[in-house]
């Protein structure tokens, strides 16, 4: 728990503004001001901040070295020196966000992207933590023998499901009956199948599959245009990878040590289905949608934080009121969670720079004349690999809308690019929808839950490959072969 207080300090920090540390004059009068306002009979806090920070230095090249050395121990680190690792991954993620946090508060003296990746970070976590918590204290048991069929099932299950209740809670709901089922034949390669179709690909057909859909869906993307457009390319790709899983698996010859099977399922915890649906009503609480909902308003912006607040609360109630023998059988524990929650604070202070350097390019006038669909797909794909999706997403529709006049921060504009009323423009939401999405599966980083489901996989003794070895063993020979398929199916003659 006492690390726990060290993210929640982190992020108090984070809030804090650069006028706060600094005795240098704003030279262009702009003040900070933080008021109370009421909307609606609810109580809005809005923190206004005339254009301070909204205009500021680019951040030099060599500013991206503190990711790059974060993505490298990250990927080094249970590797080379696990020992050190594990012990010293939370100092070594906060103190590497910090010093960024720093150079862009004293020397760039912007506070805006600080406070807004801030703000990003505790919306990720909180949904992750709601999720991760309130699907531990539900058990599966799956009384079957562990066969390609049965898995592949389980995996097209786990891929409808992601729409449901997200990647997130899709993994976290299943991962253990998986891992239980194939008990005495479990390989690495069943977890990252579960990784690439449950915790990444499957949840491309609503803005609750995946946290980039959301940000869309919050900047004006309609509801249902995920499932009406990224359908085909949704099911070609679970097919695809659940038609290779199921060869490989028949490859191994290992058996189950149980000789007979009741083929019963039973689901004990049903109880905490409520606190999911809870989880689920909350991702609608967004004050750009409903003007009723608080929010705290910077720069024009509104920010949620009565959902965080709903979905903490969640997590704290149902692993309080959860069943402790379920959760002693579910072997839940709040490891995996813990170092997600490290990881992208180093992940979310340190990629500043990168997205901001690739934003900036893409929105240039350079940039811009080499905007397609097809460029949008490769970039955001390639980029969601390494970096998080959910900004690149963000970053590249801002790029895309740009290309053909319209503004991201509009909702009627990304109404309208929605609906094809720019020049494909439809085209390129999808083309940067399904590479958010899909190319999540690329690295253990490049979506939340793919850090937790290795970690749960590495707590009942699965040896799972490094991060180098992931890209290696499966995701170039495996996902690479699949995207361009996809590409060339759904976008390259289009």
């Amino acid at each position: 728990m006492k690390q726990v207080f060290l993210v929640f300090i982190f992020l108090s920090f984070l809030a804090i503004p650069a006028s706060s540390f600094s005795n240098t004059p704003d030279t262009n009068g702009a003040s900070e001001i933080i008021h109370v306002e009421n909307l609606t009979s609810a109580v809005t806090t809005d923190i206004s901040e005339e254009d301070h920070g909204a205009e500021h230095n680019l951040p030099p090249g060599w500013a991206v070295i503190p990711f790059v050395v974060l993505l490298l121990m990250i990927a080094t680190g249970p590797l080379f020196y696990e020992h050190f690792w594990h012990h010293h991954y939370p100092k070594i993620a906060i103190a590497l966000a910090v010093l960024v946090v720093l150079y862009y508060l004293f020397v760039l003296h912007n506070s805006h992207g600080p406070i807004h990746a801030g703000f990003e970070y505790v919306q990720f976590i909180s949904l992750l933590t709601g999720l991760f918590i309130a699907s531990g204290g539900i058990m599966i048991s799956v009384d079957k023998k562990g066969t390609p069929a049965v898995n592949s099932i389980i995996l097209l299950i786990g891929a409808i499901i992601a729409n449901i209740i997200g990647t997130t809670g899709a993994s976290m709901l299943l991962i253990r009956p998986f891992i239980r089922v194939n008990r005495g034949r479990i390989k690495a390669y069943h977890i990252i199948f579960f990784i690439f179709i449950i915790s990444n690909i499957g949840g491309s057909l609503t803005p609750i599959g995946d946290p980039p859909l959301f940000l869309g869906f919050l900047k004006g993307v309609p509801f249902f245009w995920t499932l009406t457009h990224n359908f085909f390319p949704w099911l070609f790709g679970v097919l695809i990878l659940v038609g290779i899983f199921y060869l490989l698996d028949r490859r191994n010859k290992d058996g189950t040590h149980q000789e007979s099977f009741t083929d019963k399922i039973s689901i004990n915890g049903a109880k905490n289905f409520i606190w999911l649906l809870i989880i689920v009503l909350a991702v609608f609480l967004d004050p750009n949608v409903f003007d009723w909902v608080p929010a705290i308003h910077y720069l024009g912006q509104k920010f949620s934080f009565l959902r965080e607040i709903i979905m903490l609360s969640v997590a704290f109630l149902s692993y309080r009121l959860a069943n402790k023998e379920l959760l002693q059988s579910n072997e839940f524990n709040f490891e995996p969670i813990k170092e997600v929650a490290f990881l992208f604070i180093g992940i979310f202070g340190t990629m500043m720079p990168a997205l901001e350097l690739v934003g900036n390019f893409a929105q240039s006038p350079a940039g811009v004349t080499l905007i397609s669909h097809n460029t949008l797909y490769w970039g955001t794909g390639m980029l969601s690999g390494f970096l998080d999706n959910a900004p690149t997403y963000l970053n590249f529709l801002a790029a895309g809308m740009a290309s053909v006049g319209g503004d991201i921060n509009s909702i009627t504009d990304v109404l309208n690019f929605a609906k094809n009323e720019f020049t494909d423009s439809a085209l390129m939401l999808e083309a940067i929808s399904i590479g958010a999405v899909f190319f999540g599966a690329f690295t253990y980083i490049g979506n939340g839950p793919n850090f937790m489901v290795k970690s749960i996989a590495e707590q009942v003794g699965i040896k799972m490959p490094s991060f180098f070895g992931y890209v290696l063993r499966f995701s170039l020979p495996i996902l690479i072969p699949l995207f361009i398929i996809v590409w060339l199916v759904f976008f390259a003659f289009l």
